[in-house]
């Protein structure tokens, strides 16, 4: 599948939710081979305004990273990807960035969805946009503003913003444009008519560009600090549509779990779902590689038992709340009997604090008897994660009109084995569990192929993702 001999190695800065990662990948005999060099955490900040990233300590991070990989391999580094998670933002006027980008789970863009609704319907903002209703989708983010909007004069998505920090260039990859509600999901354009209309001026949309886009090369000051200039490259810079990128599938009868902090269950298709019934499911049309459309809807995933864990041992590492995941999964399934199930999309699940009181206090408000213990909360979490997962398969397969055969599941989510089987239980369906880090190889290999050491097309993509996985087989018992 190679269309030309690789030279050297391509570089992922791979930024989730709770961390990010510096990773290395070669294309040796059409496999790609992965070495994670950099790890660190992302904790939010909280201030007098809300919740925010720290946007200064990922950056800083990812040129420590990138600075390291330079080091251990010298002058080998061919390009460099960045992908991240949805919806957030930076303003900025001119080269200045006019504040700390806020966090998705800050509430200032819930007070804002009555306010936009009043210029947009929600019918006609599906209809026109595709994406599901999240009130902290990016137009609602942006209508809670106010007068910084007048200020701006560019909006950034955070991995167009770290690549303009890197390069001088202000771009607006077309994958994460998709999730603003701002894009038009069958032209694939900004709709400056839908900006105009809530208020949000059409100077802040930058110009957009696909994935495999050379974007430019590091400035001066970021060559000084890395070691040497870089290329850099845009991917698929959501992570989902990178993660979805390296499913390793053969065939195209399949449904897609991307499971981290969230779950985004779906389908890949041709074209949006656009329809009131996918609208009442609130299922999302957003982008993909190669034009594709991933039509998903966002289940709370394994941010139920982070949070948990964070609750249960405040000042606990990550290695060590890793650790007690394990020895409580492993007690949780030798549980036997009923196991209760709740809502694992009610919003009340979402925010900080502490879930298992939460949790708890969702069966009591019904009458009915609630887990005890960590190892019974972590299984109810697990069964309540496997049928909602499993329940958002079924729906995406009816609304799309389509049928599949087996259920994908990539991400940190596919290494938990017991939610993995109880989701071939649930579903009926074979799971295929893997690669963990699904969302680093699909950004490097939109790299590798962009710089020609894969053949063009979805299919070549998918070809050295499988050959470069074993996917873990969990059977409907």
């Amino acid at each position: 599948m190679t269309s030309a001999r690789p030279n050297g190695a391509v570089a992922a800065v791979d930024l989730g939710a709770t961390s990010g990662r510096v990773i290395i990948g070669r294309i040796e005999d059409d496999t790609l081979e992965m070495r994670h060099v950099a790890r660190f955490a992302n904790d939010p900040v909280r201030t007098r305004d809300g919740l925010h990233w720290n946007i200064l300590g990922l950056y800083r991070e990812a040129l420590a990273g990138l600075a390291s990989a330079e080091r251990d391999h010298p002058g080998e580094i061919a390009s460099v990807g960045i992908d991240s998670w949805a919806v957030d933002y930076g303003l900025l006027r001119g080269a200045r960035l006019l504040g700390a980008p806020f966090h998705y789970r800050d509430t200032r863009g819930a007070a804002a969805v009555s306010s936009a609704h009043k210029r947009v319907s929600a019918a006609e903002l599906y209809a026109r946009s595709g994406l599901q209703h999240l009130s902290f989708n990016t137009v609602f983010q942006l209508a809670a503003e106010g007068e910084m909007l007048a200020i701006a004069d560019r909006m950034l998505l955070v991995p167009d913003l770290l690549t303009f920090w890197l390069t001088g260039e202000q771009h607006a990859e077309r994958t994460n444009a998709s999730t603003t509600a701002l894009l038009d999901p069958v032209r694939h354009e900004w709709d400056v008519d839908l900006a105009e209309r809530l208020g949000i001026p059409a100077r802040l949309l930058p110009p957009l560009i696909e994935p495999g886009t050379l974007v430019g090369s590091f400035t001066p000051e970021v060559a000084a600090v890395v070691g040497r200039a870089i290329d850099v490259i845009a991917v698929a810079s959501h992570d989902t549509a990178s993660a979805v990128a390296a499913i390793p599938a053969t065939t195209t009868d399949f449904a897609y779990i991307s499971c981290g902090t969230w779950g985004l269950v779906g389908l890949e298709l041709d074209a949006p779902v656009i329809t009131e019934a996918a609208r009442a499911a609130n299922f999302t049309n957003e982008g993909g590689v190669f034009g594709t459309t991933r039509f998903l809807h966002n289940v709370v995933g394994t941010w139920l038992f982070s949070e948990s864990l964070r609750h249960w041992e405040p000042g606990a590492t990550d290695a060590q709340r890793s650790s007690l995941l394990g020895e409580l999964l492993s007690e949780a399934a030798g549980i036997s009997g009923s196991v209760p199930v709740f809502d694992a999309n009610d919003p009340q699940f979402l925010s900080p604090g502490d879930l298992p009181e939460r949790i708890v206090r969702w069966f009591e408000a019904r009458g009915e008897a609630a887990p005890r213990g960590r190892a019974a909360i972590v299984r109810s979490i697990v069964e309540s994660l496997a049928v909602a997962l499993a329940a958002a398969v079924r729906t995406a397969c009816r609304l799309a009109s389509k049928s599949v055969s087996v259920i994908h599941i990539v991400g940190g989510g596919s290494q938990n084995t017991l939610l993995c089987q109880r989701l071939a239980d649930h579903s009926g369906l074979t799971v295929l569990a893997g690669p963990t880090e699904a969302t680093a190889m699909g950004n490097m290999l939109v790299q590798a192929q962009a710089l020609g050491w894969i053949s063009s097309g979805l299919e070549s993509l998918r070809a050295v993702a499988a050959r470069s996985s074993m996917p873990v087989a969990y059977t409907p018992r």
